[in-house]
């Protein structure tokens, strides 16, 4: 019988490939026509698919080793390709992408390492889909915080809290993962109990 964590075709991998799909249509939204309403709305779309797919995969009982790909492959395309895209149209500041940016590559080369020396990648913390969390539902509000509206002059307190606070955790997160990687290093995998 086939195990059945490798399975393709669930609904939360159906709901990771929108996300995905949905970044290079946000980028052409934001940059392009500098549609804002639509953009706002595949953003707010990528935010709940995110939080959808997860607690579908644990209800339906369909996890699957590709949804564990999927899914932080999403999330951390739509950080990076959000905050490039605010830092051409001067949402957000250069120094703000550069250290959230850091910080994946910082964390990605972790990564590589310990693939080098047979380990998988690090077991995902509560903080850090709590970062996640917090950033990708701090970009539509910055989005939304554009210009002079009464919705703009609402939503950005809201955005900047969500946005420091998700930053915060974001490198918070990658502290106990360079943490993680430092103790892996002292340990081979097969010596595990």
């Amino acid at each position: 019988m086939r195990d059945p964590a490798g399975r393709l075709l669930t609904i939360p991998n159906l709901l990771s490939v929108l996300r995905l799909a949905g970044v290079p249509l946000f980028l052409y939204l934001l940059l392009g026509p500098r549609a804002d309403g639509w953009a706002l709305l595949v953003l707010v779309f990528a935010g709940l698919s995110d939080w959808l797919d997860g607690k579908l995969a644990r209800w339906l009982n369909q996890m699957s080793r590709l949804g564990a790909l999927l899914d932080p492959a999403a999330d951390r395309l739509y950080v990076f390709c959000t905050l490039l895209a605010f830092v051409v149209r001067d949402i957000v500041p250069l120094w703000v992408a550069l250290v959230l940016v850091g910080r994946e590559v910082v964390v990605g080369l972790c990564l590589l390492v310990l693939r080098q020396r047979g380990w998988g990648t690090f077991e995902v913390t509560y903080l850090g889909k709590a970062a996640t969390f917090n950033l990708l539902y701090a970009f539509p509000l910055l989005l939304l915080a554009q210009g002079d509206s009464a919705w703009a002059q609402l939503a950005q307190p809201f955005a900047y809290a969500f946005t420091v606070w998700g930053a915060a955790l974001y490198l918070w997160s990658a502290l106990l993962y360079v943490y993680q990687f430092f103790l892996a290093l002292r340990v081979t995998p097969g010596e595990v109990a």
